[in-house]
């Protein structure tokens, strides 16, 4: 059985480390990847009644992506992980999704909470309806904090792709806002990054889903690498 352990990101450094990752170019050869070892990413499963599950092919999408363009490799078939399961320990990235309901309990949202304080990064993308809910329970996580907006200096922008000019890229209309990107801090770092008004999700998704163009989909999958590395290496 995985350990429950929390994990730092030290020692996730310490892992790249040890497998030959550091000192390694972002633009490293696939034949080097490919001997390395595969992280599993997750998506969150919540209670409330919204739909955790909608978007079912953008992971993999976003998977297959970045094992070919991100200095990392992850495992093909990504996991599914409720909020106060023990075995989210066991994944550096989790992302959460959705269009309606969300409710974290107590206890869930302590779990949560040392999970990202321990070193665990979580992704929510608003799928459209998602916002209030988020909001609402992300406060029952980090208390003390609100969403603040991250400037486009920020390094999740310049990963592997530099989107520090143009920012998040918008996928769906929705109700025509522009894109914005969201944060929870701990100890300077992000913890929890919220893509507000762009649907990164839809655009990671399979080309006939949506009917999305290339353009649009390389941008979202572009953007969506960089969120991984930076939750990765920083």
């Amino acid at each position: 059985m995985k350990s429950k352990r929390l994990f730092q990101r030290y020692a996730w450094g310490l892992c790249l480390l040890v497998t030959g990752l550091c000192g390694v170019s972002l633009h490293a050869q696939a034949s080097d990847r490919a001997a390395e070892p595969r992280l599993t990413i997750a998506l969150l499963k919540y209670r409330g009644g919204g739909d955790w599950y909608a978007n079912p092919t953008s992971l993999s999408g976003l998977i297959r992506f970045c094992n070919g363009a991100a200095p990392f490799q992850l495992r093909g078939d990504y996991a599914t992980v409720e909020v106060g399961s023990p075995d989210l320990f066991n994944y550096p990235f989790v992302h959460m999704t959705g269009h309606g309901n969300v409710v974290f309990s107590e206890a869930e949202a302590e779990n949560l909470r040392r999970y990202l304080t321990g070193g665990g990064f979580l992704h929510i993308d608003d799928n459209y309806g998602l916002d209030a809910f988020v909001r609402r329970e992300m406060k029952k996580v980090f208390p003390e904090q609100e969403f603040v907006p991250v400037p486009l200096t920020h390094p999740i922008f310049n990963q592997v792709f530099d989107y520090s000019r143009r920012g998040l890229p918008k996928v769906h209309e929705h109700d025509n806002k522009a894109p914005q990107a969201f944060a929870l801090l701990h100890e300077g770092r992000i913890v929890c990054f919220y893509t507000y008004e762009c649907d990164l999700g839809d655009g990671w998704e399979d080309g006939s889903v949506h009917g999305d163009s290339e353009a649009i989909r390389r941008e979202a999958l572009e953007m969506g690498c960089n969120i991984l590395t930076y939750a990765f290496y920083y």
